[in-house]
């Protein structure tokens, strides 16, 4: 999977159905991506399958506006909104309500696949090189790429910030290859 992805690698595939109803106690998923204009997240690529020259290179997220339809585009074009029970993408939905481990909805990628999504971990600490981040979000997400063999994505959401670490891999049977990892290294957020 290309790093060029990776605040859209949220971006799987096409539609999104099923998401469960939002807790009244539970905080809503916008709060774990914070979507302005001018907001910034600068990842660092620590991707195991890159040459070893190539790992610790740099991406930049940056919004840059908002289009007539409610959706921040950003500089990798992505475009995300956040709505009271999920954070999407034009054609998926990223982080679903209500934010309690085992949560799980699904994406409809093309007549014969369809991405399952599970909340995998509430409440983590994640240490990143932008620091150390409490109350994380994991979300982890399938998609069946041949008989046997599975893509999993999973992105860590930390409140007030947004992803902090995004990780990909290739399961084939019961083995897991790591693909994509990026950590968080300098974010901006709410002009901060």
């Amino acid at each position: 999977m290309k790093t060029r992805t990776l605040l859209p690698l949220a971006a799987l595939a096409v539609a999104c159905a099923g998401a469960p109803a939002r807790s009244a106690r539970a905080p809503e998923p916008a709060t774990f991506f914070p979507l302005a204009i001018g907001n910034e997240w600068i990842y660092r690529d620590e991707s195991p399958a890159l040459p070893a020259a190539q790992r610790g290179a740099r991406r930049t997220v940056r919004i840059l506006e908002r289009t007539k339809d409610g959706y921040f585009r950003d500089s990798e074009r992505g475009e995300l909104r956040a709505d009271p029970d999920c954070l999407h993408d034009r054609s998926r939905r990223l982080l679903c309500g209500p934010l309690i481990r085992g949560t799980t909805w699904t994406s409809v990628v093309s007549v014969s696949s369809t991405e399952r999504y599970e909340i995998a971990a509430v409440g983590e600490t994640v240490e990143t090189p932008a620091g150390k981040f409490d109350g994380c979000v994991r979300v982890r997400a399938h998609n069946r790429a041949a008989p046997g063999t599975d893509h999993v994505l999973e992105i860590t959401y930390a409140p007030g910030v947004g992803p902090v670490r995004i990780e990909t891999f290739a399961v084939v049977g019961a083995a897991a290859r790591p693909q994509v990892r990026a950590l968080l290294e300098k974010y901006r957020v709410g002009g901060k």
